[in-house]
């Protein structure tokens, strides 16, 4: 993960145990990795530092990740952020979709997940190149807006394109069903059930695993097919 090696990364988190241990797990993958322990001592540092991603916990005492995150992006709306949710914290996390937060994570970290997420993001701030590696032979062109397999362009509609655009934005991490219908649906009242079927239509089209999903969550690319 050579892009890693010229970032600098803080990690806000209010739990002691968990920032030390990520500390220990990752920090050696990047120039610098600066640690936090709430919102207000993230904010400090993200203005002393300006680290060029941001990780977040959300519930945090004196200021919480969310909050933090929409302060930050009135600073420097182009640094990424990274929030590490709990699944029954999805309510408060639907409200990150305004606040313009880049990617979320789902809580246990698992750290291999969370270095492919950081690696995806680097080559978007390093700007390496048109093409994304999607894996397993797709492409995704990004001056041409097309999903490619083995070379050959796969036909889809402007939706599925769409659909493919923002879930390509957000390697790694699951996209909500309420930021597809913002981005997708001019319908913001469309159902679940019918979301389903045009995933299934996309999957029809590339592989049968080529997008995951967590049910009444969201869907992302599985880079691991």
């Amino acid at each position: 993960m050579n892009n890693l090696k010229s970032l600098t990364i803080l990690f806000v988190e209010d739990e002691n145990s968990i920032r030390l241990a990520l500390k220990r797990a990752i920090s050696d993958e990047f120039k610098n990795f600066i640690l936090a322990r709430d919102g207000s001592e993230g904010l400090k540092k993200f203005q002393k530092y300006k680290p060029d991603i941001v990780i977040t916990d959300i519930m945090m005492p004196i200021l919480d990740g969310l909050e933090m995150s929409k302060e930050i992006k009135k600073i420097s709306r182009d640094t990424p952020i990274v929030v590490l949710s709990a699944f029954d914290e999805k309510q408060r996390l639907m409200s990150a979709i305004n606040i313009g937060i880049d990617k979320y994570l789902m809580k246990p970290i698992d750290t291999d997940e969370l270095l492919d997420t950081l690696e995806h993001i680097s080559k978007d701030i390093l700007s390496l190149g048109d093409t994304i590696d999607l894996g397993n032979g797709y492409y995704f062109d990004k001056i041409a807006r097309v999903l490619i397999k083995e070379g050959k362009t796969i036909p889809l509609t402007k939706k599925e394109l769409l659909f493919i655009s923002i879930l390509v934005k957000n390697l790694g991490t699951y996209v909500l069903h309420e930021e597809l219908k913002k981005y997708v649906w001019t319908n913001k009242n469309v159902s679940d059930a019918a979301i389903r079927t045009f995933v299934k239509r996309v999957r029809g089209k590339t592989d049968k695993n080529f997008i995951e999903n967590i049910p009444g969550l969201g869907y992302k690319i599985n880079l691991k097919i």
